[in-house]
């Protein structure tokens, strides 16, 4: 198997503003790669630097420090953006403020780096455009008019005009923004299925933990405070406990056992669970949003099967044939200090 190619290289990159003539950095000193064929999802809670940082990766802002190596050239092309747009496609946030266009007639943008300044579409362009929209689930939608969308399906719009651009690093910024569940989990197959098969390199910043810890190569995660950023496979960032330092809050608690966060009501009671599979899970889950501790063993205890769910403490024991009515009796029964504790 032949090696990635890098595409992207930063040196001790530094991301941030300058604000009244003096430098403030928001992310770094960061040194990082992006390989052809990768995934790479940048994380990290509100106001970390993640779009400050996908700003000055994409040549949108300048670094306050470091080094910026594109495809071998080092720092050119992030100056240049005839050279730019040719190298790197770029989804941001930012409302589309073109509502007169029809959907194709966006799309057809990205073609822009390659049909000059007549705008002229050869049938190369043309086939790419097509395809770009079908991978974006929006071929329907060609004469639409912009302005008659949902924000989702501007979404997808956007994605498309990434793709018909055909360049070797795509970056996005947030791009399942504004979509349902459905859809969301769609465009992150979609992005982990292009770095594949095109060996285009793709870097996204999102709010889906769930999905990014199933679908990237690899993740960046920023801390909220002083810029810094850890990396590497999801997995590992998950058990070594960078996760649970990053997004750990009161109340919430990130399970490295599912990949999930748990909410905590904050009380200390304590009960057994007994069971195996999608019942115990989501009897766990039930519990600890009460603001029960779960454990393995111990009275009072629940044991879950699936069908019934019964409860034994040392007043004696019930059974419940939904999690709803074992919440329920856990709301209203007295229970002495014995029973829970």
């Amino acid at each position: 198997m032949s090696s990635r190619q890098t595409l992207l290289t930063t040196t001790e990159l530094l991301a941030g503003y300058h604000v009244g003539g003096r430098p403030v950095a928001i992310a770094g000193p960061v040194s990082l790669n992006i390989d052809g064929g990768r995934m790479i999802c940048l994380l990290g809670p509100n106001g970390s630097g993640k779009s400050t940082l996908m700003r000055t990766l994409s040549g949108l802002q300048p670094a306050l420090g470091g080094k910026i190596d594109l495809l071998g050239d080092k720092g050119a092309s992030l100056r240049d953006p005839s050279r730019l747009a040719r190298k790197i496609s770029l989804v941001l946030t930012d409302p589309v403020r073109h509502s007169h266009l029809t959907v194709y007639s966006l799309v057809a943008l990205g073609r822009y780096p390659y049909s000059g300044w007549l705008g002229t579409l050869r049938e190369e362009d043309k086939r790419i455009i097509a395809w770009a929209m079908e991978m974006a689930g929006i071929e329907g939608y060609a004469e639409r008019k912009m302005g008659m969308l949902s924000d989702g399906e501007k979404q997808k719009v956007m994605l498309a005009r990434a793709l018909a651009q055909d360049t070797p690093l795509m970056m996005l910024d947030e791009p399942t923004a504004h979509l349902d569940l459905p859809s969301r989990i769609q465009i992150m197959q979609l992005l982990h299925k292009l770095a594949r098969t095109t060996q285009k390199g793709i870097l996204l910043s999102t709010h889906e933990l769930d999905l990014a810890l199933q679908a990237a190569d690899e993740v960046w995660l920023l801390h909220r405070a002083g810029g810094a950023l850890e990396k590497g496979a999801p997995e590992d960032l998950v058990l070594n406990g960078t996760f649970e330092a990053v997004f750990d809050k009161e109340g919430i608690h990130f399970d490295k056992d599912t990949g999930s966060f748990h909410i905590h009501a904050g009380s200390s009671k304590k009960i057994g669970l007994m069971g195996e599979g999608a019942a115990a899970f989501w009897t766990k889950r039930a519990l600890q949003r009460e603001g029960f501790e779960v454990a393995s063993e111990g009275l009072p205890s629940i044991h879950a099967d699936g069908i019934t769910w019964t409860l034994k403490s040392i007043s004696g024991s019930q059974s419940f044939t939904t999690i709803s009515a074992l919440l329920q009796a856990l709301r209203t029964l007295t229970i002495s200090h014995e029973d829970i504790h």
